[in-house]
């Protein structure tokens, strides 16, 4: 099975890996809201650094997920 297809899989089945799923890709939108700008206050740049380790925790989780959905097929 493609990475695609598990991702979608999961995404229909799995509760835990959807709502992961969708703050990632909320935590990417607001990264890419921080990069638009010329300059960033130091609030700002805290907050971004925060969005980041959140978004690579989030992205780890979801590689756990996936592979222990593969490990079962």
């Amino acid at each position: 099975m493609k990475e695609e297809e598990v991702i979608e899989t999961l995404k229909k089945d799995n509760e835990e890996f959807r709502r992961l799923y969708q703050e990632h890709r909320d935590l990417d939108s607001r990264l890419l809201e921080f990069n638009k700008k010329a300059y960033l206050t130091v609030e700002e740049e805290t907050e971004m650094h925060r969005v980041k380790k959140e978004k690579l925790y989030k992205k780890d989780k979801i590689a756990d997920i996936i592979r222990e959905y593969k490990k079962r097929k």
